[in-house]
């Protein structure tokens, strides 16, 4: 990937409404090269624009972080994971408060996911459903709970301090 690729996605992560006209000026390179890389990087990235609300002004109180380690004997047979496919795709298509869900590893587990809930009680309600659907699938699962509201954030959720890392550490 050019440098000068680097620099739009960066400047695109900062501000995805900002102009080509604007981010060609801000890189020094003319408007026809933004829009031109622009469209192949959008198309080569799978670009997802989007915008990230303050969520405690939306009203939400909790960010969730839920982490599971599935027993694997639960998966053992074609049919085993057929069914918990199945389960867990339904379960994500009911829940559009599920932000992010990934395997990885650590912590002893096998598999995370980012929820935003309105209040405890919720989070609490949402953990309860889950553990009656899936708890036969784990051996353990842990949470951790971030208050939205808590003056104590000292990064907001933004994808502009990423951007910062992707242009200093591009560079030559």
């Amino acid at each position: 990937m050019k440098e000068v690729d680097t620099k739009i996605i960066a400047g695109l992560m900062k501000n995805s409404k900002v102009s080509d006209r604007k981010l060609a000026d801000s890189l020094g390179v003319s408007q026809p090269t933004i829009t031109r890389r622009r469209a192949r990087l959008e198309e080569e990235l799978s670009f997802n624009y989007t915008l990230i609300p303050d969520f405690a002004k939306m009203g939400m109180e909790i960010m969730a972080f839920q982490f599971a380690q599935w027993k694997p004997e639960a998966f053992r047979t074609p049919d085993q994971q057929k069914e918990f496919t199945e389960r867990i795709n339904e379960y994500i298509a009911d829940h559009p408060n599920l932000i992010f869900i990934s395997s990885g590893q650590g912590f002893g587990m096998s598999r995370m996911a980012i929820s935003i809930h309105k209040s405890y009680s919720h989070y609490v309600q949402f953990e309860s459903e889950f553990a009656e659907k899936f708890g036969k699938y784990a051996i353990r699962r842990e949470s951790f709970l971030i208050s939205l509201k808590s003056d104590r954030i000292s990064r907001p959720l933004t994808f502009k301090y990423l951007a910062d890392y992707i242009e200093r550490t591009s560079s030559p």
